[in-house]
């Protein structure tokens, strides 16, 4: 059944025009500029419960076990050194309407590990749905950031509508017809210019800087002005706590100096000593309440060196708000509130060995300059089963989480011609054998979406959960596609988690996360002598999604929003990685750095993180998930790499 609760229209007074730039001498700036839409949110019934669907929702409150609401999205940019002085958004004509059955609750995010089960069903959060108070308790919520917009930097005023509340307890929601938003600001008065001498920055170690001039020319020939640096020099040059922070310093210098757009580190650990480092990695001290995994790999760390600041517009973000020298905690303690916006475009290519360098500058060189003449690149394969044991739950869901994400990934890429490697319905049948024969003729892009660890990429034929379909390192070491390399994502747990090694054997969970290995499996796929890919993104910690949940379904394929379209693909991992697409081929951003760059910039404005939310307010909460989701999202490649080649 279906019920009209009315319509709702939004009125905005925003910023229609920009001042100038400068640190001094500002005037508040309140410009207006009305947008209205008009919408007819609906009450859709289940057994015992409801859901409240809004066509012009952004996307939908998931916290687990609490109500799921619609959210709509408005996010604004001005000039970087922009002040905000007040964000207010006034309801008008509140209308309350008393409903006959509890509204459903959200899903817990899932991991996507091939070693860990699917958790437990999500629980009725007691606390809200046994209380007076309206949920959420506010009208909206905003997120000020600093960082790219395409090439420029500017300030993100991201404000998140609650056009529809609800009081458990009482069975009453409350809307509005109209909000009015005002937004203040103080616009300084001359610009901001940033230089504009080199295009890329790469940070090597001594032991590989002789090699890599080859590299610097090459991007020199292409019209990318190029510095390289090495980690001892930067050591010796540089203040700051630890090398990560010396790093991190030359970088905001060179940007600062220089205008660099794009940041390639040029080195990983020394051989298979994780204690030991060509290019020091840096860990997010982020508990995700999974009881696996409280730290995980962040190179997002050295790309986001600004966050925004009340008096000044921007300041230097450390990611250590808190000052107790941990980098990026969220647990049941400590809290740093960080920006996480980037402003650089960042890329790692993990080598360990001085013979893995000539090889990796080869195939950059190769594809760049061979690339655009052959037809192989125009084509894409999208790889993915069955990810979770949705059928088994309450809610009999029954999606086929991978073949779901790799289908919207490949709805994207339109003048690319298509494979999909599928367990049911696909152009090719899913079996690893099937998985190299297509490989080896040569693709522009690759999608994997499943189950993964650092050894391994997995997923399930259809309903078959005690069935393993695999892709392992050992049959990346078998694919021959030569130089037509693909730019590669992989859907997974651990795929992209840079720090493993041999030694690690004595470590039970080493052995359990396949972290005893020479290399994981992204990188692997990234430097194989005869083929593999170009480049490759994945989770460098545990990787998340979710699942179409809510009590009661209503007919036979539900989710926790009965909007229609699966939940595998509006939230966490399924988002980000498919919207990757989006960006390159219909946002036609077609450098490697800036389309890796500009998908986490949309997940941020997306799905903006809360940052007054209490680690202990509800286990593996979204905003946890949705923080590590952008965190923990690796570049394995040159970030100033021109996709399809020149």
């Amino acid at each position: 059944m279906k019920r009209i609760l009315a319509v709702v229209a939004v009125g905005i007074l925003i910023i229609s025009s920009f001042g100038a730039i400068a640190i001094s001498n500002r005037n508040e700036l309140v410009e207006e500029k009305e947008i209205v839409f008009s919408s007819e949110p609906t009450i859709i019934d289940h057994e015992s419960s409801c859901s409240i669907i809004l066509p012009e929702a952004d996307t939908y409150l998931k916290n687990p076990g609490q109500p799921v609401l619609p959210v709509i999205i408005k996010t604004y940019t001005f000039p970087i050194g922009t002040v905000i002085s007040q964000v207010t958004c006034q309801p008008i004509n509140i209308q309350e309407e008393t409903i006959e059955k509890e509204i459903t609750y959200a899903a817990k995010p899932v991991i996507r590990s091939s070693s860990i089960k699917i958790p437990a069903k999500s629980v009725r959060d007691d606390t809200v749905y046994n209380s007076d108070a309206f949920y959420p308790d506010t009208w909206y919520d905003y997120n000020i950031g600093v960082g790219l917009d395409g090439k420029e930097h500017v300030t993100y005023v991201t404000i998140q509508l609650y056009p529809v509340r609800y009081s458990p307890r009482n069975q009453v929601i409350k809307y509005a017809n109209n909000v009015d938003i005002t937004v203040q600001y103080n616009s300084p008065t001359n610009p901001i210019v940033f230089p504009d001498e080199f295009d890329l920055m790469v940070i090597a170690p001594r032991l590989f800087s002789g090699k890599l001039q080859r590299l610097v020319d090459h991007k020199e020939d292409m019209g990318v002005r190029t510095k390289l640096i090495t980690t001892q020099e930067i050591y010796r040059t540089y203040e700051g706590r630890d090398r990560q922070e010396k790093i991190k310093y030359c970088i905001k210098e060179a940007f600062e100096e220089w205008g660099i757009d794009y940041v390639l580190l040029f080195g990983g650990m020394k051989g298979q000593r994780f204690w030991s480092w060509h290019v020091p990695a840096q860990y997010s001290h982020l508990d995700d309440a999974s009881q696996f995994e409280d730290k995980y790999l962040s190179d997002l760390y050295y790309a986001d060196f600004y966050k925004y600041d009340n008096a000044t517009g921007y300041t230097f973000d450390d990611w250590d708000s808190n000052d107790n020298g941990i980098c990026a905690e969220w647990n049941s303690g400590n809290k740093d509130v960080l920006d996480m916006f980037p402003d650089v475009c960042i890329g790692r290519l993990p080598c360990r060995y001085r013979f893995e360098v000539d090889r990796i500058i080869d195939r950059i060189i190769t594809y760049e300059t061979t690339c655009s003449s052959g037809d192989w690149f125009n084509t894409m394969v999208g790889i993915g089963g069955d990810s979770f044991d949705d059928i088994s739950w309450p809610t009999s869901t029954d999606y086929i989480e991978g073949q779901e994400t790799t289908a919207l990934a490949l709805s994207f890429m339109d003048g690319f011609e298509g494979t999909r490697i599928w367990v049911e319905g696909g152009d090719v049948q899913l079996s690893t054998e099937n998985i190299l024969n297509e490989l080896n003729k040569g693709q522009g892009f690759v999608y994997f979406a499943g189950h993964g660890n650092p050894m391994t990429w997995s997923t399930h034929p259809h309903g078959d959960f005690s069935t393993w379909l695999d892709f392992s390192k050992k049959s990346i070491e078998e694919l021959q596609n030569g130089d037509k390399l693909s730019v590669l994502i992989v859907g997974g747990c651990h795929n992209s988690q840079f720090d493993v090694s041999i030694f690690k054997i004595i470590s039970q969970r080493a052995r359990m996360w396949g972290e005893a290995t020479t290399e994981c499996w992204g990188w692997l796929f990234a430097s194989l002598p005869d083929g593999g890919c170009i480049a490759s993104i994945g989770s460098s910690g545990l990787g998340y999604g979710t699942i179409g949940d809510g009590p009661d379904p209503p007919d036979e394929k539900p989710d926790s929003v009965p909007d229609g379209i699966p939940d595998c693909i509006q939230y966490l991992g399924g988002w980000i990685e498919s919207h990757f697409y989006e960006v390159y081929n219909h946002q036609e951003v077609d450098i490697l750095g800036e389309t890796h760059s500009q998908t986490l910039t949309d997940y941020l404005n997306q799905f903006p993180i809360d940052w007054d939310m209490n680690w202990e307010d509800h286990e593996q909460s979204g905003t946890l998930v949705d923080c590590k989701t952008v965190q923990e999202w690796v570049l394995f490649g040159d970030p100033s790499l021109k996709i399809g080649g020149y």
